[in-house]
């Protein structure tokens, strides 16, 4: 019986790992921010964003690589492109997704979302076992 446990044990441990470090990559993409903006005293907030999110990209890369997944031996660059590319791919459906719930459907965009973010979760911790981060 105890076998039969490790493999979820090892699933569950693996989803936690996940989740802290989305927590950090958010807060690296979250302080960046606020650097840009305070500090730097960058005049849009669009621009510090989109600059900040690449340090939050990039941290989720590094966290997912050494310690979500821990396929750190695999070449690095194949599987940052394909993170890059499921990255990518993700935030054009959440921004789709938050178009048709907002301006198509005109409901609450903090509801859309919300959705669009559990949505994007599961396809990131997905994308990257199966198509990033895969043993082979």
């Amino acid at each position: 019986m105890i076998p039969q446990l490790l493999p979820l044990n090892r699933r569950v441990a693996e989803l936690a790992r996940f989740v802290i470090n989305g927590l950090i990559a958010t807060a690296v993409h979250y302080g960046v921010l606020s650097f840009n903006l305070n500090v730097l005293q960058i005049p849009s907030a669009g621009l510090a964003n989109f600059l900040a999110a690449w340090f939050g990209i990039s941290a989720s890369f590094i966290g997912s690589r050494f310690f979500v997944f821990r396929h750190k031996s695999s070449p690095w660059l194949p599987q940052a492109l394909r993170f890059l590319a499921l990255y990518l791919s993700i935030a054009c459906l959440h921004g789709l997704l938050l178009f048709l719930w907002t301006d198509t459907f005109h409901l609450d965009f903090r509801v859309g979302f919300a959705i669009a973010t559990v949505v994007q979760t599961i396809l990131s911790y997905a994308g990257n076992k199966l198509l990033v981060f895969s043993a082979t």
